[in-house]
């Protein structure tokens, strides 16, 4: 449900921006570092838009590997902590079977 939700969103925030884009096809003038152009105001807005995104994406991907990475050692750690605690179990086991063997022998 999650997913769908984002991807509705999606597809209504790019009919805005299309909307947005196509009413504002005028021709301005764009102050760049070094030099001045003019361009339509709609490659203006639709570069802004992809720019934005490629820039949230790559956010995105950094905080994504980060916590996928974190998640693997996590999950190392636990593996590592349930394999002590079968060893540990298993060696009560081993050892409450001999105290049981051994009062036994005293009772008789």
């Amino acid at each position: 449900m999650r997913g769908q939700t984002y991807a509705l969103l999606a597809i209504v925030f790019i009919i805005i921006i299309s909307v947005f884009s196509v009413l504002n096809i005028d021709l301005v003038e764009v102050n760049y570092l070094f030099w001045r152009g003019s361009s339509p105001l709609i490659f203006v807005i639709l570069f802004s838009v992809l720019l934005g995104a490629i820039l949230t994406t790559v956010v995105g991907s950094k905080k994504y590997l980060e916590l996928k990475r974190m998640n693997k050692e996590l999950l190392k750690r636990v593996n590592e902590f349930a394999h002590e605690h079968e060893e540990e179990e298993l060696g009560l086991e081993r050892d409450t079977s001999g105290e049981l063997d051994e009062k036994e022998q005293l009772n008789e």
